[in-house]
């Protein structure tokens, strides 16, 4: 098995976890709300299936690729935001039924890029690899909003150890985006997953360090929950702003999560 099915197999079983949970819900079910911002079940659905859609296309059509993203950076604050209003208009079982096709054909066009080919996106080109990573990074965050919404626990597995992965390599660029400079040197960073699996990335000798649970880290970098509302520390003054900026998305890092106890 290679690296690339192994990621898509997670992500299909994120994605499923998801279908289960939004399958059965009625329209007043699907009318949720989900985050402080508004967004229902239906715009949770609707958003994951447009970035599916565009990464297919960034894939299979190039040309219509490169056009959307001269409309992002016409309105780079609410591009994304308005497509997903826009797809949330269909009515949910057909838009239920989009997504699953929509994730299936870009399953398969992911598989069928060249070996060392790279594929256009928003922020850097990424590897087949890296964009099933990074669709499995937000179909884990959205489906964290739709389950606390719902009141359904989510289960703890180790696929989060993607979702930190993303974040820990995006360390750089967020500070980027919040304009500031990117620190000399690095951090040492090691998780325990939650099947008792150590999970580590950078030198051993780094004299910065983040340490910690690797779900809690995975909640931190998609900014579901404040960085005081989970079980990671970091010793040193760079590592330390680090988890208050972190964040694993490419784009705005959007309001900074509230406390637990403030919402």
């Amino acid at each position: 098995m290679t690296l690339l099915d192994q990621v898509l197999g997670d992500l299909d079983a994120e994605s499923a976890q998801l279908d289960g949970w939004v399958a059965p819900l009625d329209d007043a079910g699907w009318r949720t709300i989900t985050t402080p911002e508004g967004w229902t079940v239906t715009h949770q659905i609707a958003h994951l299936h447009w970035t599916d859609l565009a990464s297919l296309m960034a894939i299979t059509d190039e040309a219509a690729f490169a056009a959307g993203l001269e409309e992002a950076a016409k309105n780079p604050t609410g591009y994304v935001d308005e497509a997903a209003e826009e797809l949330a208009l269909t009515p949910p079982t057909e838009l239920l039924a989009a997504w699953r096709e929509g994730r299936t054909r870009l399953h398969a066009a992911l598989r069928s890029v060249p070996d060392g080919e790279k594929i256009p996106w928003f922020g850097p080109p990424m590897s087949p690899v890296s964009m099933a990573t990074a669709r499995l990074m937000e179909t884990w965050a959205h489906s964290h909003d739709v389950a606390e919404a719902l009141g359904i626990e989510v289960p703890r597995t180790a696929r989060a150890k993607h979702v930190a992965h993303i974040g820990v390599r995006a360390r750089g660029f967020a500070h980027m985006m919040r304009g500031e400079p990117i620190p000399e040197g690095d951090v040492r960073v090691e998780l325990t997953g939650p099947d008792g699996d150590l999970w580590t990335w950078g030198p051993e000798d780094a004299a910065e360090r983040v340490t910690g649970d690797g779900y809690d880290f995975a909640l931190l970098v998609t900014r579901r929950r404040h960085h005081e509302d989970v079980d990671v520390q970091a010793i040193g003054e760079n590592a330390q702003h680090w988890l208050t900026i972190a964040q694993a998305f490419a784009g705005l890092p959007g309001n900074d999560p509230k406390r637990l106890a403030d919402r």
